[in-house]
């Protein structure tokens, strides 16, 4: 599983592909959604981050980078230490890499609520029930306003509008979607509008069912 999960992110590097594309468009919401925080410091989480190139790009020349603290969970080992090596050469000290099971809410205690949430690489990987269930967590993982970045391909059948429902239903409203042509990609950027509530702890919230 290792390889296959590492062989993966080598499609990043590849111009024009799909998912050079969505890392452009991941990165340049993350940048937006730090941004829009309030003054002072920003609290970030992602899970399922791989080697946390989303990320890194965002906020590696980004003005309030020195506010950004927060937590990056990869279950991954190789992808685990590649992310770790590419914060560190970024410069970007406040982020800690989690070697842990992004699908349990253990990993994140001590991370959230966050203002900036990164779901991306998950959606495309579990149930729909998953999915949902998620979703309607996030209020736990979220401060006031925070945003979600998530990412969905629209191969048939398409669950990215289920998807947007599901973000109305726990309280969020639609920033943004992207959906660029000819590929499938599908990034989605919603921003808490209902009150946080606390983590639960000791609480699955998917489990991988493909990959």
């Amino acid at each position: 599983m290792t390889d296959a999960w590492v062989r993966w992110h080598d499609k990043y590097d590849v111009p024009g592909s799909s998912l050079s594309v969505r890392l452009d468009l991941v990165a340049a919401h993350v940048a937006r959604a730090v941004d829009a925080r309030p003054a002072g410091p920003v609290r970030l989480v992602s899970a399922c981050a791989g080697q946390g190139r989303d990320v890194v790009r965002a906020l590696r020349e980004h003005p309030r980078r020195g506010d950004v603290t927060g937590r990056l969970v990869e279950l991954d080992p190789v992808n685990a230490a590649d992310a770790r090596d590419r914060i560190a050469a970024a410069g970007l000290s406040g982020l800690e890499v989690l070697e842990a099971d992004a699908g349990a809410t253990a990993a994140y205690a001590g991370a959230v609520p966050a203002g900036v949430i990164l779901m991306c690489g998950v959606f495309g990987n579990v149930t729909d029930e998953d999915i949902r269930a998620t979703v309607h967590a996030l209020p736990e993982f979220a401060e006031p306003g925070a945003r979600v970045i998530w990412t969905r391909h629209r191969g048939a059948p398409d669950v990215t509008p289920r998807i947007r429902g599901w973000f109305a239903e726990a309280g969020f409203r639609e920033v943004a979607f992207d959906a660029p042509e000819p590929f499938s990609v599908g990034v989605g950027v919603h921003e808490l509008a209902a009150p946080p509530r606390p983590l639960t702890a000791d609480r699955r919230l998917f489990t991988f069912v493909t990959g």
